[in-house]
């Protein structure tokens, strides 16, 4: 009897005090897309960030099987120059982080 308790409680889903967690549903799934092309450059640009990187599967909410097409039409469309690499004016960087290249225009270093 309290056997079948424990499995039963070990059974629940994750949800608890947090909330339900949310599922995203699989857009190609949903659409019967079965080959994701790499021509598709506006499908593309869902599953990339600002940056240029390749959004994971938790974000994008795509299955296995289409998270890896995407990656790989991304990587394709990337090397046909379809899509960037990096985003476009990476070479600025905001906020207060400085690189080795910056150190030139500190004014209190004296004659060195």
């Amino acid at each position: 009897m309290a056997r079948e308790k424990n499995q039963q409680q070990q059974r629940r889903r994750p949800g608890g005090p947090a909330g339900q967690i949310k599922r995203r549903n699989c857009f190609f799934c949903k659409e019967h897309i079965a080959e994701i092309d790499y021509k598709n450059v506006t499908q593309l640009r869902r599953y990339v960030s600002e940056k240029g990187k390749i959004r994971s599967r938790r974000i994008t909410g795509a299955c296995r099987r289409h998270q890896v097409q995407v990656a790989t039409a991304v990587k394709r469309a990337r090397e046909m120059a379809l899509l960037p690499y990096v985003a476009e004016g990476s070479e600025e960087r905001g906020g207060g982080r400085r690189d080795r290249g910056d150190r030139g225009d500190r004014g209190d270093r004296g004659d060195r």
